[in-house]
């Protein structure tokens, strides 16, 4: 290959080596027999061809095509992109999952499959990719509040402003990732759908007093209920009622209302234990009176005469007057009332 390399007069200048002169070379334009050079030997720029290229990428040549040469610079570089990729294989392929997480794995961007609390292992990214959900978390959603009025129609045609608070916490990863586009709007909007519907089939007293608990157990099988129908991945852990008032346009004419009804409540309650209070006097009286027909039936002149005794002791204890039939007595003479009864006189 390197041997038809000749000049215009034979073997190229300065080439000198390799094959003696011959006698019958042309002579150089000024008459000097020209030097041939010596021919290159293959083996040997084979292997200089390869050590450059070693050297290119950082075996120790002298090459300094991509920038990792034999010199420290060289090396630094190489190891410094050993190190980044092999931290990168590291974070993407190893995963921690926590007790109360999940893992959800998309290969491509669809969905692969869920990791399980403790180490998991996946492929590099981009090819898959693991988003973490915590699983045991309850989230709450307050629906209502003071500056917003949630106003429902009751099962007695009343309206009603409630407020209240939905607990809730993922069940299924992947359901609640990709059956729902906002998971937390449409809870919000199942809670106030099933919370019209119970109201509607109870009164205003009753959503507003005793009523409450039953009315919270509803609206959480009725929200449960639906979302299930979704394949949403959400259990619905409770609701709680935090408010349940009239509008606030009537707010004060309905607490006079409900104060007037309340007072009435009272006394009808009031009137009902004193009818008790009577009838179980009442029942006392009876039961002793036949504890005394009893005695009275066993001796009927010792019975009267200690009731007549009992009754004359509890009549006259309070009475001034003292009255003796004995024969031959002197009635006695109450001077203590016919002095109050005397009017003082100024100097006595």
């Amino acid at each position: 290959m390197f041997s038809d390399n000749k000049g215009p007069w034979g073997s190229p200048p300065g080439s000198g080596g390799g094959d003696p002169p011959s006698g019958d070379e042309p002579a150089g334009p000024w008459g000097e027999t020209p030097k041939r050079r010596n021919r290159p030997d293959p083996v040997s720029s084979l292997d200089e061809f390869l050590q450059r290229s070693r050297g290119r990428f950082g075996g120790g040549g002298s090459g300094g095509g991509l920038g990792f040469g034999g010199g420290p610079s060289g090396s630094l570089i190489f190891w410094a992109v050993v190190a980044v990729a092999s931290l990168w294989l590291l974070v993407t392929v190893f995963h921690r999952i926590a007790p109360e997480e999940r893992g959800v794995v998309t290969r491509f961007g669809r969905y692969s499959h869920t990791l399980s609390p403790g180490v998991g292992l996946t492929l590099p990214a981009p090819i898959d990719r693991v988003q973490k959900l915590n699983v045991e978390e309850i989230r709450n959603i307050d629906i209502g509040s003071a500056a917003e009025e949630t106003l429902m129609l009751t099962g007695d045609q009343n309206i009603i402003d409630i407020a209240y608070q939905v607990r809730w916490l993922i069940r299924d990863p992947e359901q609640f990732l990709y059956e729902l586009a906002e998971p937390e709007e449409t809870i919000r909007q199942v809670a106030e759908s099933s919370m019209r519907q119970i109201v509607a089939q109870v009164t205003l007293q009753d959503a507003m007093g005793v009523k409450r608990g039953d009315i919270e157990s509803r609206v959480q099988e009725e929200m449960q209920q639906t979302l299930d129908g979704y394949q949403s991945g959400i259990a619905i852990q409770g609701v709680a009622i935090k408010q349940a008032d009239p509008p606030a346009a009537v707010n004060d004419a309905f607490k006079e209302v409900n104060a007037a009804q309340q007072k009435a409540q009272s006394y009808i309650n009031n009137a009902n234990a004193y009818a008790l209070q009577l009838r179980q006097k009442a029942q006392g009286d009876a039961t002793a009176f036949d504890k005394v027909y009893e005695q009275y039936k066993l001796a009927p002149g010792v019975t009267k005469r200690r009731m007549y005794y009992e009754t004359m002791e509890r009549i006259l204890q309070n009475v001034d007057k003292t009255i003796v039939e004995t024969p031959g007595v002197t009635t006695y003479l109450p001077l203590s009332e016919i002095r109050r009864s005397t009017p003082r006189t100024g100097g006595q």
